[in-house]
């Protein structure tokens, strides 16, 4: 295993802590910052568009400099960010942190899959981007339930002090590890905007905003459904975000598998499981042991389709690899941002946090239908060719 890799996957472990760590501390943040707690969800659809908008900015503005120096400067910005939560003494003043410390993730997750990518045998491939996004499913695994329960005892803000720390050490292990790699052709910026006339690839993102939308309609309001609906204690939240992140963690280690071998296949099993296991928690809520039963298999399968997702984008865009797996990213946070407005949407509506989990499913069935059209037309296309 490359220790590139590693590297990699420690700068994935920070980003997605303080993407997620806000979900566990929602409460905190509400109370401490006078605002309800859909207010407070907000803040996680104001990063989530900050991914998207920044995302594809970033990565043509970067696009002539080395994927190395572009992976170092976007995690610089990552650290400025969060010092600027953690020092953020108002809703609007950390809503514009949250902004800034966006703009670096989706292109650093786009660039960096291409790197995880180039660094392995071409058979392996969906395996290193799992790997590399590892460290965004241990950020769900240790960072948010250990950020979550140092934000419970010191303040939230002392979370994003801690992420910033991580952050640093990112920073170092990309410059001492990474390859500078010599045979690096330089791009040109009409090449990777023509790439975007591919039908396929815009179905391909079609999908992803889907999936983000199914996974986040439920996993941004995940404390409010634990502490309300299955009455458990914030410590409680706490061990239910690491078995979550357990689950992420094996189905990112599943999907990396399934993908390698059908992408296909694995991007129809996943959407469907999400669907199912999302509908069913409206039911298992209720009760502590199917509750968290069905979260991690739910959280298996939403993880599951990471990989997947990542290489069918590429693939369909194979002529600017930067730019449209940093759009796969943007569509990521497109989904984030709709996601976590429609469970806001659910429950300003009056219909209850229980009503979440379906509007989930609705989204992840959508997502599903989408994937069928994509694939379908695939295996009419070689037929085609085959006759």
């Amino acid at each position: 295993m490359p220790v590139s890799l590693l590297a990699l996957a420690l700068s994935a472990f920070a980003i997605g802590t303080t993407e997620f760590v806000i979900m566990g501390l929602l409460p905190e943040v509400a109370n401490d910052l006078q605002v309800s707690i859909p207010s407070a969800g907000r803040l996680i659809s104001g990063y989530a568009l900050g991914v998207a908008i920044g995302a594809p900015i970033m990565a043509l503005l970067t696009a002539r400099l080395p994927r190395k120096r572009t992976l170092v400067l976007l995690m610089s910005i990552f650290i400025v960010g969060n010092i600027l939560c953690a020092l953020a003494y108002s809703y609007n003043l950390l809503m514009l942190a949250r902004v800034i410390t966006a703009l670096c993730h989706g292109a650093f997750f786009g660039i960096g899959a291409v790197v995880a990518a180039s660094l392995v045998a071409p058979g392996k491939q969906a395996s290193a981007v799992a790997l590399m996004f590892t460290g965004l499913t241990l950020a769900n695994v240790l960072g948010v339930p250990l950020g979550t329960w140092f934000g419970q005892l010191f303040g939230w803000r002392a979370t994003f002090w801690g992420v910033s720390v991580i952050g640093v050490l990112a920073f170092i292990g990309l410059i001492v590890s990474l390859p500078v790699n010599k045979d690096e052709k330089p791009v040109h910026l009409a090449s990777e905007i023509s790439a975007l006339a591919n039908g396929k690839l815009w179905l391909s993102l079609a999908m992803t905003v889907f999936f983000a939308a199914a996974m986040f309609a439920l996993f941004s309001y995940i404390a409010p459904l634990l502490l309300d609906v299955t009455g458990i204690s914030d410590r409680g939240v706490s061990w239910t975000l690491f078995l979550i992140g357990g689950g992420l963690t094996v189905g990112n280690i599943i999907g990396g598998k399934l993908a390698d071998w059908r992408v296909s296949f694995s991007l129809i099993l996943s959407f469907t499981l999400i669907a199912i296991t999302s509908l069913l928690f409206s039911w298992t809520s209720h009760g502590l042991l199917l509750a968290e039963i069905t979260l991690f298999i739910w959280a298996m399968a939403t993880f599951a389709t990471v990989p997947g997702l990542q290489i069918n984008v590429v693939r369909h865009g194979k002529d600017a690899p930067n730019l449209v797996s940093t759009l796969n990213i943007s569509a990521f946070n497109v989904g984030n941002a709709l996601g976590a407005w429609v469970g806001g949407a659910v429950i300003d509506g009056g219909y209850g946090l229980t009503a979440v989990p379906v509007a989930a499913a609705v989204l992840a069935v959508i997502g599903l239908v989408i994937c069928l059209i994509t694939f379908r037309g695939s295996r009419a296309q070689t037929q085609a060719a085959c006759a």
